[in-house]
């Protein structure tokens, strides 16, 4: 495992357009254990969630600890943060759900439980969903998600289960800090609070994470950034993490609107910006790898990371569907997704190669409207998030989303809603998009931004590095002159789709 955690980037490498553990080229690159399972989970590598999709199925209810950042809530359809479900299933209302939509969506690899609460602080659901699941759709990666105050007792069963991958939530290794973010746990039959719950905690989390590496399961942590409070220390997170095993680290910024009801949304308690979140993202990249393309989903989300299909898919409707799960089907279907994930990687490549003997300073963010595979192919008025790339001459490099309300409703522009957009894109040089219509785009333009359209339908990392060409060919003859961009906001609160 210690091969795994030294392994540094999921992406494709700057100048040699050597990928990562993001695409076929990438497999010299890691072991061939780690590769297998890594290639097509979304969440574990950032060009796989570009084509591979996951679904959560919410059997775990209870929780064993209270962080001010959480407030669970049920049957609710109007929120996309963790600990929101809009109903809760048995473990075999669970697994026809997951063979329905595994038939329906022949891309969905990954298998996770992730609560509402703390998978393993409702062991029995959680272990008899995922063995109902193994038998019935074998070829499905299995995945949980903990707080890690359970897991040192739960890991002979994780390896029994065949389970591969495991999410711990690690916001501090020091005890002080942890008692500014967890308000309680429950640990042996009794609460804890205070330093005292904390210092529990971090060594249990901390102890579960080296038991599980030292097996073979490929961990990841999650660590929710709170400015002031833990957002210096997540650095040293970082290491401590590295140090006992972790493949991949993922820092998420704080969820924190007054109307989730937790106690830092009521409190005031501020998230971070884009940038904030993007520093510390960098100061930790050099040590490990970095997830940036989270999107801190829902304990039900189905589909690709970045959707949420999981209307589609009630309890009510699921038992109407009829379920013919063919292995074959499903193989043939992922064998085309590879072909076109392969083709998006030689089109960056060849890119790329119009860079081989320059070298520049400049740098610069772009939005980019994507429904997946890799592909801009949404229109600017229907996004519901921009993906964000950093462009140089070493490529183009995924740095996070951007998190928007739908511009148009019911045909229309809502043009209170453009401004909330350009705040959450204002750090971005460009927006790629499908198609755009006037009034946005003039409104784009205004605020420094230029919308680009003439790569509708096309590769997203080789149309972005084919516009940097173009900026930086501007740039030296004059036409344009470079600017840095200021910051942007991360958006909070409950988001406005399209009616």
């Amino acid at each position: 495992m210690q091969s795994a955690a030294e392994h540094k980037g999921c992406r494709t490498a700057a100048k040699t357009a050597q990928a990562g553990c993001g695409s076929q080229t990438s497999q010299g690159d890691l072991p061939s254990e780690i590769w297998e399972k890594v290639k097509n989970h979304p969440c574990y590598s950032e060009e796989a969630h570009h084509h591979y999709a996951r679904m959560h199925v919410a059997v775990a209810p209870a929780c064993n600890i209270q962080c001010n950042y959480c407030n669970r809530k049920y049957d609710c359809a109007n929120e996309s943060r963790p600990g929101v479900v809009s109903e809760k299933l048995t473990p075999e209302q669970a697994v026809r759900k997951v063979l329905v939509v595994a038939t329906t969506i022949p891309q969905m690899t990954v298998l996770g439980i992730a609560g509402p609460g703390d998978a393993l602080a409702n062991p029995e659901k959680t272990f008899k969903t995922f063995e109902l699941v193994a038998k019935a759709a074998p070829d499905i990666k299995l995945c949980l998600s903990t707080n890690g105050l359970a897991l040192p007792d739960h890991v002979d069963t994780i390896v029994r289960s065949k389970i591969d991958h495991v999410t711990i939530t690690i916001n501090t290794i020091d005890p002080e800090i942890g008692a500014k973010i967890y308000r309680w746990i429950f640990f042996n039959h009794k609460r804890y609070t205070g330093i005292d719950a904390a210092r529990i905690l971090t060594d249990r989390q901390l102890q579960g994470l080296e038991m599980l590496s030292e097996r073979g399961i490929l961990c990841k942590v999650n660590s929710v950034m709170i400015p002031h409070i833990n957002d210096q220390h997540l650095v040293e997170v970082n290491k401590a993490v590295k140090a006992r095993g972790a493949f991949l680290h993922n820092i998420m910024p704080l969820i924190s609107a007054p109307e989730h009801g937790t106690v830092f949304g009521l409190n005031g308690q501020c998230g971070p910006t884009a940038q904030e979140l993007k520093t510390l993202q960098d100061a930790c990249e050099g040590k490990m790898n970095m997830m940036r393309h989270c999107r801190q989903c829902r304990a039900d989300a189905v589909g690709l990371i970045g959707e949420d299909r999981s209307a589609e898919f009630s309890t009510d409707q699921i038992m109407k569907m009829d379920v013919k799960y063919d292995l074959a089907t499903r193989k043939a279907y992922q064998d085309r997704v590879e072909d076109e994930r392969a083709a998006s990687v030689v089109a960056h490549q060849q890119e790329l190669t119009q860079f081989a003997a320059e070298t520049s300073a400049i740098t610069v963010l772009v939005a980019v409207a994507t429904k997946g595979s890799g592909l801009i192919n949404e229109h600017f008025g229907h996004a519901k998030e921009f993906q964000v790339y950093e462009l140089s001459t070493s490529g183009a490099k995924f740095i996070g989303h951007r998190r928007v309300d739908v511009y148009c409703q019911d045909g229309y522009g809502e043009e209170d809603r453009l401004s909330t957009i350009i705040r959450g894109i204002h750090d971005c040089h460009a927006v790629f998009v499908a198609k755009i219509g006037g009034c946005p785009k003039s409104n784009l333009i205004k605020a420094g931004i230029e919308p680009v359209d003439q790569y509708a339908h096309e590769f997203i990392e080789k149309s972005t590095i084919a516009w940097f060409r173009s900026y930086l060919d501007k740039v030296k003859s004059g036409d344009v002159q470079h600017e840095e961009r200021g910051d942007a906001a991360i958006r909070q609160g409950a988001l406005i789709s399209a009616a």
